[in-house]
């Protein structure tokens, strides 16, 4: 929700069509005019509106008028006075070493598409409460599991148990990317104890 209030401005100096409409993304509009519609995902239809701001993210959908922007804030006060995770957490999450997009998750697994750009590498750590399942899907991954280190190919994959130090890497010259499954009885990201990060991160 952070700098949703600046859309409207956005909308004052962007490229606009002969509705007054600015769109950004995979958008559809039939007699709407002068509005600002921005998508970074899914299809976005709007039908009969005007002057309103549309924006979808990965983690929440806006929609207001564009008179009503600049107090955003009172829905993110909101949210976390009902203690909601949106306020502070973002489902795309950007690391020294690349980013993750946590896809999906449930009561006792989450999911998430990492990526871990050319020559980067993630601290040797351990998890006290999760078990690590990684699938590549995209590059080479340079794995550290327990005494072991190995390489990893595309439609590879390799099992992590609860409380192996371990560690990965990208030895490539293109974006490593994976798909991890952890499962466990507590998945917070509080869960890391790092030995060693080559970012200079403490524990």
């Amino acid at each position: 929700m952070v700098g949703f209030d600046n859309w409207s401005s956005l909308w004052d100096i962007s490229e606009k069509d002969g509705n007054g409409n600015s769109t950004h993304g995979d958008v559809m509009l039939h007699n709407t005019h002068n509005s600002y519609v921005k998508t970074e995902g899914k299809l976005i239809a709007a039908i009969g509106e005007n002057d309103l701001v549309i924006v979808s993210t990965k983690d929440v959908l806006m929609v207001a008028h564009k008179d009503s922007v600049q107090v955003v804030k009172i829905i993110t006060e909101k949210l976390k006075a009902d203690s909601r995770s949106e306020w502070e957490l973002n489902r795309e999450v950007f690391r020294p070493w690349g980013k993750y997009d946590a896809i999906d998750s449930g009561e006792r697994y989450q999911v998430k598409r990492i990526t871990v750009k050319p020559g980067a590498k993630l601290s040797l750590q351990m998890h006290h409460h999760r078990s690590e399942h990684w699938v590549v899907v995209c590059g080479t991954a340079r794995v550290t599991d327990g005494e072991i280190t190995f390489l990893l190919a595309e439609n590879e994959s390799t099992y992590i148990q609860v409380g192996v130090v371990h560690s990965l890497e990208n030895p490539g010259k293109v974006d490593l990317e994976l798909i991890e499954v952890q499962s466990g009885a507590y998945l917070g990201e509080d869960d890391i104890v790092r030995f060693a990060d080559i970012y200079g991160r403490d524990d």
